[in-house]
């Protein structure tokens, strides 16, 4: 089975948004966290995280990208639970055996994205609100450069005669 991984090429999601997640956090899109807010509300580093931002679901912050990895089932439980806890602590649900489901439906979108994909792809999102009002997401994936190497030598090692 896979499912999505927090993935930092550089330092910038730390400055793009409030919380930026850890490399390798089991991650979903988490569009959820944007259902029903007012889009004036959405502005700075919250623009970001609507427009652009996977959700981490062990830190519960941002990233720009995301690779896709496989998960063992011990690895998937424990996914399922700090997202239900995610839900009952932060959005109200009354109990875990409540948020469960709905936790465990976010992660299997996650992973039915993830299913016809090579291991380590990466991807970008989108997330736009479209002519009707309701959220969509866009999902890319990024592919690795081909042919000559996308950098110059600098410098040649020899030996001293």
């Amino acid at each position: 089975m896979k499912l999505l991984r927090t993935i930092r090429f550089d330092a910038s999601d730390s400055h793009v948004y409030a919380r930026a997640a850890s490399p390798d956090e089991w991650a979903v899109p988490g569009g959820f966290e944007f259902a029903g807010s007012d889009t004036a509300e959405r502005t700075g580093k919250t623009r970001q995280a609507f427009a652009n931002g996977f959700l981490g679901l062990t830190s519960f912050g941002r990233c720009t990208f995301a690779t896709v990895s496989e998960i063992m089932p011990d690895e998937l439980a424990l996914a399922e639970q700090a997202l239900a806890q995610h839900f009952v602590e932060t959005y109200g649900a009354p109990d875990l055996a409540a948020a469960l489901p709905e936790a465990q439906a976010e992660i299997g979108f996650a992973i039915e994205l993830c299913q016809d994909m090579p291991i380590n792809t990466v991807l970008t999102l989108r997330r736009i609100i479209d002519a009707s009002g309701e959220i969509r997401e866009e999902f890319r994936t990024i592919n690795a450069p081909t042919g000559e190497p996308q950098h110059a030598r600098i410098w040649t090692i020899t030996d001293e005669a």
